[in-house]
């Protein structure tokens, strides 16, 4: 994510679809291992619902929101895996898949040799893990 923001401060902020919908409010910011870079937010898409990955590339800050380039939907439909803990590169990948995004950074390859389902990715700012 291009941008001078904490990823830290991005916890409680709004969250919007493509549409300038509300989607929910961002709960986690997970960082990439390997660059440190935000990578993942997990937004809290209700008061009973669940949290959803989003991307925070292309994501933009806008105002006090950040806002998601996909419908609604499809960041409801993305894959539930929980939050407070890291996401495995095969979780990192299905998000990839999820989000049509490009998988080829040669900064983090998850598929790339086997056993490599044991490297965690995405910590969590502000965490000391």
């Amino acid at each position: 994510m291009q941008t001078d923001i904490d990823p830290r401060s991005l916890i409680g902020r709004k969250a919007f679809d493509r549409n300038g919908t509300k989607i929910g409010t961002i709960d986690e910011v997970y960082l990439d291992d390997a660059t440190g870079e935000p990578e993942w937010a997990a937004v809290r898409t209700g008061l009973f619902s669940r949290d959803a990955f989003v991307p925070l590339e292309p994501s933009k800050m806008v105002g006090e929101g950040l806002h998601i380039p996909y419908d609604r939907k499809l960041i409801k439909d993305a894959p539930d895996f929980g939050v407070g803990r890291h996401l495995s590169p095969e979780q990192e990948l299905q998000l990839y898949h999820h989000y049509r995004l490009d998988i080829s950074s040669p900064a983090s390859d998850p598929v790339s040799s086997p056993g490599s389902g044991d490297k965690d990715f995405g910590k969590i700012a502000g965490s000391d893990d």
